[in-house]
């Protein structure tokens, strides 16, 4: 499994969740290097289990993290504010996308299929999230 966002996807504040953030190329170079489909998959819930109401990245940075987020119980609770918060999790998966192609083509053509995937994505989003009814049920 690669996450395509990358540690990007997990340094989001409240206001961005469920927005996907910039996906690397590398997962469909090594698609296409393996001959291997791509199976999206978008995950709802785990936007809400700690809520990001901040990131504090230069701190994060000093202390070689990827990031130090702030949320409605750390650090307020100390270590007890890590716990997620007892929300339910959804697992929508896409249709198979199988790529041809080089791996070592130019970024522009690698993008492209990227952007398949990514629309993709989307996609499973808007409809997991149209689908729930809350966030706890």
């Amino acid at each position: 499994m690669v996450f395509p966002e990358g540690v990007r996807g997990m340094n989001k504040t409240w206001d961005q969740r469920y927005r996907l953030q910039r996906f690397g190329t590398g997962f469909v170079r090594l698609a296409l290097e393996t001959d291997t489909p791509i199976v999206p998959v978008a995950l709802i819930g785990s936007e809400e289990q700690q809520p990001g109401l901040a990131n504090l990245r230069g701190v994060a940075e000093r202390l070689g993290m990827p990031a130090l987020p702030i949320t409605p119980t750390f650090p307020l609770l100390g270590p007890l504010g890590l716990l997620p918060l007892p929300v339910r999790y959804r697992f929508y998966f896409g249709e198979p996308i199988r790529f041809r192609g080089d791996p070592n083509d130019e970024d522009e053509a690698i993008e492209a299929h990227v952007q398949v995937v990514r629309d993709s994505i989307e996609a499973l989003f808007e409809r997991g999230l149209a689908e729930r009814e809350s966030v706890f049920l």
